[in-house]
């Protein structure tokens, strides 16, 4: 049997995509994926208000797909015209609350946290993502050369970057810095630094200045880089912007500490989810006495795949 063809569509951010792509993966479509463009009169109205058509978007160029995978607001109107003026049966799933009726979709994955019901909904715990166990094991090893083969068991630091709920100054920074700081001279670790694409360079660069060359830090972005280090990490610190980042490193089943940035406005969403992951005895916070313990790894992406299979192949 020939694998289905999928299109994925999102406004380009790596969280995003790393959605699509995950979702698309395990469902073992063949896919291509597409950066929507609205056009500029479109930009700044809500799908709610928005007409399905053709004239909201930029045309997108595909051959015969059989599934639409999309995520982000500005997909939302393109992934629902596309079904609707296709001349075949095509399933479309969108991640994340689309702010439309929720019967446009044929599926919505959306995260728990965003407390979205319905009857085409499969609710996740955290964020779906594109990483795999199979990638991290097979990547475990790319980091030797870079680190320090000294015997320190290894720490790994994933920062996210600045958003509308965090800032990412030198005062907070500092403040995450000093705390790993003094672990590492309570317990003797080594520590390795991932950046992500929103980390800022200068903070990249502070983080070096920090730590000094006793530890590694990453000054780009690089993905067997991310996975090494996830594979390699005794426990893992995750900058508390980003809870997609905090779902890829609970693949691995490790301890995961949130580092915490004091919110600039309401984060209620991220509270709730940290919540939840607190409740599942993923996550601590940072500061917190230095523990080892388990939980079963989390692997959203594979298990709402299954769910889609058995409805699409039923």
């Amino acid at each position: 049997m020939s694998k289905l063809k999928g299109i994925l569509l999102t406004q380009g951010m790596h969280g995003m995509i790393s959605q699509v792509e995950g979702l698309a993966k395990a469902l073992d479509l063949d896919f291509t994926h597409h950066t929507v463009e609205l056009k500029s009169f479109w930009k700044a109205i809500p799908p709610k208000l928005t007409p399905i058509s053709q004239n909201v978007y930029k045309k997108i160029i595909s051959d015969e797909f059989d599934v639409i995978i999309s995520c982000g607001r500005k997909s939302v109107i393109p992934s629902i015209h596309l079904k609707k003026t296709s001349n075949k049966k095509i399933f479309n799933i969108h991640i994340q609350d689309p702010k439309v009726n929720l019967n446009h979709f044929d599926f919505i994955v959306a995260p728990e946290h965003d407390d979205l019901d319905g009857q085409n909904v499969i609710t996740t715990k955290g964020a779906i993502h594109y990483l795999t166990q199979s990638e991290i094991e097979e990547s475990k090893n790319y980091l030797n050369s870079f680190i320090k083969n000294d015997g320190r068991k290894i720490w790994t630091l994933i920062m996210g970057g600045p958003t509308k709920y965090y800032d990412y100054s030198t005062k907070n920074m500092k403040h995450i810095f000093t705390s790993l700081y003094k672990l590492i001279k309570k317990h003797d670790f080594q520590l390795v630094v991932i950046p992500s694409m929103r980390t800022p360079i200068n903070t990249i660069h502070y983080a070096k200045e920090f730590f000094g060359e006793n530890h590694t830090i990453f000054m780009k972005v690089e993905k067997k880089a991310y996975l090494s280090a996830l594979g390699i990490a005794e426990n893992i610190v995750v900058t508390c912007d980003s809870s997609s980042m905090i779902s890829e490193a609970a693949l691995t089943g490790k301890p995961i500490y949130v580092a915490n940035i004091l919110p600039r406005k309401n984060d209620i969403r991220f509270q709730r989810f940290r919540n939840l992951f607190r409740e599942l005895k993923i996550i601590r916070n940072l500061g917190e006495e230095v523990e080892n313990w388990n939980y079963e790894k989390l692997d959203e992406t594979n298990r709402v795949a299954g769910i889609i299979k058995n409805k699409i192949f039923s």
